[in-house]
This record gives C-alpha cells, sequence and structure tokens, in this order.
C-alpha cells in the first residue's frame, strides 16, 4: 500500500483545512489508517485514526471536537478536517496505515506505510 497525503498550506488561527491521504496498490480491508503530525523539535504524535473497514475512529486529546476524520470507500481516500486551527496545530501532517491491535493506534512506531507529509501552519 501506497499513501498520498495532501491539501497542506498557510492558515489564519480559527480557520479549517482539509487533509487528504490517497491510498493505493491493495486492498485496505483490515487496515488502520492514521494522521500523525511532527512540529520541529518535537516528537511525532498521535493525531487521529480510522478503522478502514467499520469506520471506528479515535482521537488526541488536543484535536477532539476540532477535528474530523473520516473515508471515502469508493475512492480509498481518508479525509482530516480540521476546523478550529491554532498556532499549536502547526506541524508537518503524515498519514501512515498497518494492520494493527486497536489498543495500539496511537504509537507511530507499529506503523508500517507512510505518506510523505504535508505541512500545515497556523498563523496566529
Amino acid at each position: 500500500v501506497q499513501l498520498q497525503a495532501s491539501g497542506g498550506g498557510l492558515v489564519q488561527a480559527g480557520g479549517p483545512l482539509r487533509l487528504s491521504c490517497a491510498a493505493s496498490g491493495g486492498a485496505l480491508g483490515s487496515y488502520t489508517l492514521g494522521w500523525f503530525r511532527q512540529a520541529p523539535g518535537k516528537e511525532r504524535e498521535f493525531v487521529s485514526a480510522i478503522r478502514w473497514s467499520g469506520g471506528t475512529t479515535r482521537y488526541a486529546d488536543s484535536v477532539k471536537g476540532r477535528f474530523t476524520i473520516s473515508r471515502d470507500l469508493a475512492k480509498n481516500l481518508v479525509f482530516l478536517q480540521m476546523n478550529s486551527l491554532r498556532p499549536e496545530d502547526t506541524a508537518v501532517y503524515y498519514c501512515a496505515t498497518t494492520r494493527i491491535v486497536w489498543s495500539e493506534i496511537t504509537n507511530h512506531k507499529r506503523y508500517n506505510r507512510w505518506g510523505q507529509g504535508t505541512q500545515v501552519t497556523v498563523s496566529s
């Protein structure tokens, strides 16, 4: 499976942005797709994840209520709708996928397929 992330950019605080992750090259039925982010000098951190089959979702506490993850089964796309963006959301955002037990979905080391990353910059 290959992943291609897109949709990053510069946005003012409080504004929205939608990221997309296109998956290709394999069946996704048993996969979990996650979004992670990494700011300069910081560890890569979990943002959100969705089970491709069934659509179960999970969010980091820092984005809960502001971000929404969804998927388009027909187009093999995963979206991250980000609303009420804050300067602290500034980071490179990555989509990733793997077969994984739900209890481990926040651990970036368990993901074995990564997209190239897309920069999100939120100005104050």
